[in-house]
């Protein structure tokens, strides 16, 4: 009598898993799924085969993963369409089925064969996937899982240019602002990752994009949300202060609207927002090319304006050096209004 039925069964190679993976996926068309029974078996073999796919790329704890077999499996899941089928399935598939995908989906996008990124081209050839993506914030069962794929692809140059230069790009300025914490939250990450991680790229687009940029950045600035504010005016310090973007913020600092909307953070409720906005008010006042517009304002303003920086102090180890700087503002800004009144 042969008990063969009790050996394990063979391991599936790169080629069946992304076979797999790809039928399994395909089954869960509403279209053809007729009976909830036929579709409860069809999730459930599109999370075990999601399981075999963790467990090829990551290893399970006890075995390490094969890298020739990581390269391949990558090599098959672009060959077959499987990036894009879990794209557009992923708002159907289960809460363990999208953590397990987040998870690959890292993975998968580092994995180079013979020097190429093979999961990073297909996603070039098929850019609406980042599209679809990003509009799944709106989708808060699937929000955060988006964000985290999205992320991924923002590390690399192409996928990250893509999207500032997408119409889906300015729906980050809803996103951010959803009631949902978490979502709000989730989507500043992501927002914060494509206008910090290719310096260049943003300095271009920011060239190209600035008017529309800044009018709806300064929504973001002048929220009624206190973390809106905070997050925001911070980003706006690490983007615009960096050396790429130094025609883009000399630009910026001879704008009286935007010398306004500082002086208004600068009498902000929260001490953090108030330090923030200082960091960028300063440069405007240190600029030596002001305009007589951003001078005239400032003397006008000189007296509320020494009184709420004399009230000002740092914080920690930042202490001397914010002491500093703020003595410099003060006597700019005391110099500015003896000269506008000379010549008054």
């Amino acid at each position: 009598m042969s008990f063969s039925f009790f050996k394990p069964s063979r391991p599936k190679t790169p080629p069946e898993v992304a076979k797999a993976i790809k039928d399994s996926l395909n089954a869960l068309d509403t279209k053809t799924v007729a009976e909830v029974k036929a579709l409860e078996k069809a999730m459930e073999e599109v999370e075990k085969n999601f399981v075999t796919m963790r467990c090829m790329l990551s290893g399970d704890g006890e075995v390490e993963p094969n890298v020739e077999q990581v390269s391949q499996l990558a090599l098959e899941i672009s060959k077959e369409d499987v990036i894009s089928l879990v794209v557009h399935k992923l708002p159907i598939l289960g809460w363990e089925a999208r953590k397990d995908l987040v998870l690959c989906w890292s993975i998968l996008l580092k994995q180079q064969v013979d020097s190429k990124y093979c999961c990073v081209e297909y996603i070039e050839k098929n850019l609406e996937l980042l599209d679809f993506l990003v509009v799944c914030y709106d989708n808060k069962e699937i929000a955060l899982n988006c964000g985290n794929m999205l992320r991924e692809c923002i590390k690399f140059p192409s996928l990250a240019q893509y999207i500032l230069n997408s119409a889906s790009f300015v729906l980050f300025f809803k996103f951010v602002e959803l009631p949902n914490f978490d979502v709000a939250s989730d989507a500043f990450s992501t927002f914060k990752d494509i206008l910090t991680k290719h310096a260049s790229l943003v300095a271009e687009y920011l060239t190209g994009h600035y008017d529309e940029f800044f009018d709806l950045y300064e929504k973001l600035l002048t929220s009624s949300n206190y973390v809106t504010r905070r997050q925001s005016l911070k980003l706006l310090s690490d983007f615009l202060l960096e050396a790429p973007n130094v025609q883009i913020m000399k630009r910026y600092i001879l704008e009286v609207r935007y010398l306004k909307i500082m002086m208004t953070l600068l009498r902000d409720s929260s001490k953090n927002i108030q330090i923030s906005a200082f960091h960028i008010f300063k440069v405007f006042v240190a600029n030596p090319n002001k305009p007589r517009e951003i001078k005239i304002i400032l003397a006008k303003n000189h007296e509320k304006l020494l009184e709420l920086l004399n009230s000002l102090s740092g914080k920690g180890a930042e202490d001397e050096q914010f002491e500093e700087e703020k003595e410099l503002i003060i006597k700019e800004i005391e110099k500015v209004s003896r000269l506008q009144s000379l010549k008054s």
